[in-house]
């Protein structure tokens, strides 16, 4: 893969990644992007619409059609926000917490999986060079140099 570019590795892993993920929760009649935004949304005291989209990092269209489908299966509820009378706080039914804690059980499996067969040093740099990616993104330190 060294002759590969970096977008492209880490593009292609990541859709890898996604295929497995979406195969393993078709099983159950859900999806990755459904699973993920269960895991998002805080279990107890539900999330802020207007915060889940920056904590999963989706534009609020992409989001916004994900909650529909997640209501409409009985997954999440929306309730007024106390605090800001024009938000919303998107809770989990008892349904969605059985499907959060399936898709919990599958992350874990994959990090698990993923860590008894890399050495800490190779997950240690992997992270590493994540956070510095990450950061020389979200910081513009690409382009605009």
């Amino acid at each position: 893969m060294k002759d590969k570019t970096i977008d492209y590795v880490l593009r292609t892993t990541w859709l890898t990644v996604q295929k497995m993920y979406n195969e393993e929760a078709s099983k159950f009649g859900t999806t990755m992007a459904t699973g993920f935004t269960l895991l998002s949304i805080d279990p107890e005291k539900g999330t802020p619409s207007t915060a889940l989209g920056p904590k999963m990092g989706m534009e609020a269209t992409s989001l916004s059609r994900i909650l529909k489908t997640m209501d409409e299966k009985g997954l999440i509820e929306r309730h007024p926000n106390p605090e800001d009378g024009r938000g919303v706080i998107i809770t989990l039914t008892d349904f969605g917490r059985e499907k959060r804690a399936y898709s919990r059980e599958k992350v874990l499996a994959f990090n698990e999986a993923i860590k008894n067969n890399i050495s800490e040093e190779k997950l240690n740099n992997f992270y590493e060079v994540s956070e510095l990616i990450n950061h020389m993104v979200s910081n513009k330190k690409i382009y605009n140099q």
